[in-house]
């Protein structure tokens, strides 16, 4: 198969690329770049659910909104089974590490809502049952249109396959919390084409999720990005100079690398509405570096563009690691080219004595970075877990052009509101 670099090369854009070179940079446990320890002690927000991926309502730029005084945040959810039988162990015990891995295949989206931003309350499902048409309601974005409270709920709906899609409802205030009505009408946008995002038939491993909206602050237009793998049978990628980058001697060979096909893609609507969508070419791609570049997100500062996005240790190709955690780019226009925070990507990751302690880190404009609670080491020994399924301690980020810094941690699931909108 063509190089990343020779396969778009007919495009309107060249997709950048995160380079082995780049990734040979990446170090955990500089602290500036990695996330303070989680204690064992954390508070749950909910021994009825597990939450993971946090979506904060806002506006189609960027902005985190409050609604007539109302903090609102969509996670994925699930029911946690502490008395199903095939969650109980051989000693009588509720086994939650099993039951938490379970959970992507029922994660439902679900709304929860605070005067405080943060002790949230549970709201309860978006959608009644049966209105979305696949099994799983993956990670998406929630946004609120306008002062008559109308939002744009665009998600992933998965199994079978992969599509992204939008439902249109309401958010409804009270003096005593929100609700959310409609979610009625689910509307397929897109899925993976197969020439220039990988589709589930050339990768049963392929990855097609996350969808993103924003205005571009330039040009004005709708775009949206999302995760997804470069197009191609898997394995059949090449791993050229390109993409390895300018590696020390040593660092040469790419062992199975090409196996690592991981991008940020980007659509443009073709309507205001956002009914209509036309993919484009990957704004970055990790072809011999990663395998999953989850939930892309933009922070637009000082006439920058900064990308975001979230991947894990075990995505790593042959050759190349890092923790668990964020990573950012940084372009001077949309489409490029991007280079490296930090000279590695690494905004944002976990400690290794605490591996898998948060995930699913969402970067807002205000700085501040919100994350879930994976699992937390407990004990002296450290041999024990703890599982999490909740908000994690909310992280203050500086960014200062190519470079960023953790100056501050605050309570767990802290996401206060930039502007607050009141409904007419």
């Amino acid at each position: 198969m063509k190089s990343n670099t020779e396969k778009f090369g007919k495009t309107p854009h060249q997709p950048s690329l995160w380079t082995r070179a780049d990734a040979l940079k990446v170090h955990a446990d500089d602290p500036t770049t990695t996330q303070p320890l989680v204690s064992a002690n954390f508070p749950v927000l909910s021994n009825e659910v597990f939450i993971w991926d946090t979506m904060p309502l806002r506006d189609m730029d960027g902005n985190i909104t409050s609604v007539d005084g109302w903090s609102v945040i969509f996670t994925l959810t699930a029911d946690r089974h502490p008395n199903d039988p095939q969650y109980i162990d051989e000693n009588g015990n509720y086994d939650i590490t099993r039951d938490w891995n379970d959970r992507h295949g029922r994660a439902k989206m679900y709304y929860w809502f605070s005067r405080t931003g943060k002790d949230w309350k549970l709201g309860g499902r978006v959608m009644a049952e049966g209105v979305s048409p696949t099994v799983r309601e993956w990670a998406g974005t929630p946004i609120l249109l306008n002062e008559q409270g109308e939002v744009d709920l665009y998600y992933t709906a998965v199994t079978p396959g992969a599509t992204i899609v939008k439902v249109r409802g309401r958010v409804v205030t009270t003096e005593h919390g929100v609700s959310m009505v409609g979610f009625e009408k689910v509307k397929p946008l897109f899925e993976a084409d197969g020439k220039m995002y990988q589709t589930e038939a050339q990768n049963p491993f392929w990855g097609f999720r996350d969808p993103w909206p924003f205005r571009d602050p330039n040009d004005g237009k709708l775009y949206m990005l999302f995760e997804g793998n470069v197009a191609g049978e898997r394995g059949s990628h090449k791993v050229g100079k390109a993409e390895i980058g300018d590696v020390p001697p040593g660092h040469e060979d790419v062992g199975n690398s090409r196996f690592q096909t991981a991008c940020v893609g980007i659509a443009v609507a073709r309507d205001e509405d956002g009914d209509d969508w036309e993919m484009l070419p990957p704004l970055l791609t990790a072809v011999g570096v990663n395998d999953q570049t989850e939930r892309p997100h933009f922070v637009f500062q000082d006439g920058k563009y900064y990308l975001f996005t979230i991947s894990h240790t075990f995505t790593y190709a042959d050759g190349v690691t890092g923790p668990d955690g964020v990573y950012g780019f940084v372009a001077d226009s949309l489409f490029g080219p991007y280079v490296p925070l930090n000279g590695s990507g690494l905004v944002l990751g976990n400690p290794s004595s605490q591996p898998f302690q948060t995930y699913s880190h969402c970067v807002m404009p205000n700085g501040l970075v919100t994350s879930f609670i994976d699992s937390v080491p407990t004990g002296e020994s450290g041999t024990q877990t703890r599982i999490g399924g909740t908000e994690a301690p909310t992280v203050e980020i500086k960014i200062k052009g190519q470079q960023t810094f953790v100056v501050a941690e605050y309570d767990y699931g802290y996401i206060p509101p930039m502007l607050d909108v009141t409904l007419k």
